[in-house]
């Protein structure tokens, strides 16, 4: 695919960044996290893998849904590979790869990790997740252990990719090294300000979209007095302990692509009450759909408002005070706001972080395909 000389990235929170012409590459990505899995990691990683299909690359994805699997513990809807080692290494050779990815910490990720380290061949990771956190959430093991194997697990890479700058400098605080910025985007097809969702409920109202878990923190939302009506958007293990507790909450289950954005259309307030998430995927789609948001002010939130012109959403550490202020938001400028997100310029950055072996040492593909 013949790319121009310098490609603009239309990248958010001020990056101007200008990428050199770029070739075709062979490109791995190994993932613990992926289809049919619902999560952040998974909608990345499928619109990332679209875009640099569309942009002349050959996108391998590697995921549990190769493998035979268990259930991870505390978390029976996520599949975690079993002894994936000697089938890894045979997919990675049979691929012949030109640049390797390292998207999570699981199974996978550290049978690719052995692989790559064995091979010597350069390969880049990401933080996605803060797992210390989530293990703390679920079952009270301290964080600075868990952070120090996170760390050596990444640091064997040549870069690892996260998705805002306050989670950068929090990371690199905690020891981590070779930190990239890699920002994400948004579907504006998908997700837009109509139609909404007409619900036959008292208004505002107030909106959770996202995995239903103790990790989420979503008591929060759920305790705060508020008027209106309150919803929650989603499946995970605590739906039906908070269906019985909260009997005045209308809990739709999983909802997706129309039904999805015309839920986050019809709602007054976007209501993000998460303490540990490294992005917040959720907020975007919000965004786009003229929702204002409302969150603490941690890693994500307070990246995604920043710079915004016009009222989009609050953030405060009193989370009611951040809902209310937020239903008064503009919802013309929160659509605004998002459209700074496109996930070309996500992949395009993806793209510039990877470390591909000197193409003299490779055989090059020329035909553009993603087999995921």
């Amino acid at each position: 695919m013949q790319l121009p000389d310098t490609v603009a990235l239309d990248t958010p929170a001020g990056c101007d960044t200008m990428l050199p012409p770029a070739p075709s590459y062979r490109l791995l990505i190994v993932t613990d996290a992926w289809l049919p899995q619902t999560n952040g990691v998974v909608r990345t990683l499928t619109l990332v893998a679209g875009e640099l299909h569309a942009m002349g690359h050959v996108v391998e994805v590697i995921g549990p849904d190769r493998f035979r699997t268990i259930p991870c513990p505390t978390y029976s809807d996520i599949p975690l590979a079993l002894l994936p080692r000697r089938r890894m290494v045979r997919m990675i050779e049979a691929f012949r790869p030109e640049a390797l990815h390292i998207a999570t910490e699981g199974p996978l990720g550290m049978a690719a990790r052995s692989w790559a380290k064995r091979s010597g061949f350069a390969f880049t990771t990401a933080f996605h997740t803060r797992f210390a956190e989530y293990l703390k959430a679920r079952t009270g093991i301290p964080l600075r252990p868990v952070y120090a194997w996170m760390r050596r697990f990444h640091d064997a890479g040549q870069g690892m990719m996260v998705a805002t700058q306050s989670l950068r400098d929090d990371l690199a605080a905690r020891g981590f090294r070779n930190i990239r910025p890699w920002s994400r985007g948004v579907d504006l097809a998908l997700f837009k300000p109509e139609p909404r969702e007409h619900w036959n409920l008292p208004r505002p109202i107030f909106l959770y979209v996202g995995r239903v878990a103790v990790e989420k923190n979503i008591g929060a939302f759920l305790d705060l007095d508020l008027p209106g009506s309150k919803i929650v958007v989603g499946g995970g293990p605590i739906l039906p302990r908070l269906r019985r507790e909260y009997p005045n909450v209308l809990f739709t289950g999983p909802l997706r692509d129309d039904a999805l954005a015309r839920a986050y259309a019809g709602a007054d307030v976007f209501v993000f009450p998460s303490l540990t998430d490294t992005f917040g995927l959720v907020l975007l789609e919000a965004l786009a759909c003229g929702t204002p948001v409302a969150a603490f002010p941690v890693t994500g939130p307070i990246d995604i408002l920043r710079g915004a012109t016009g009222r989009i959403g609050a953030v405060n550490a009193d989370l009611r005070a951040a809902a209310l202020e937020a239903a008064s938001g503009d919802r013309v400028a929160c659509r605004a706001h998002a459209e700074r997100y496109s996930w070309r310029a996500c992949a395009e950055v993806f793209l510039s972080n990877l470390v591909p072996l000197t193409r003299e040492h490779l055989v090059v593909s020329t035909k553009a395909e993603v087999r995921v």
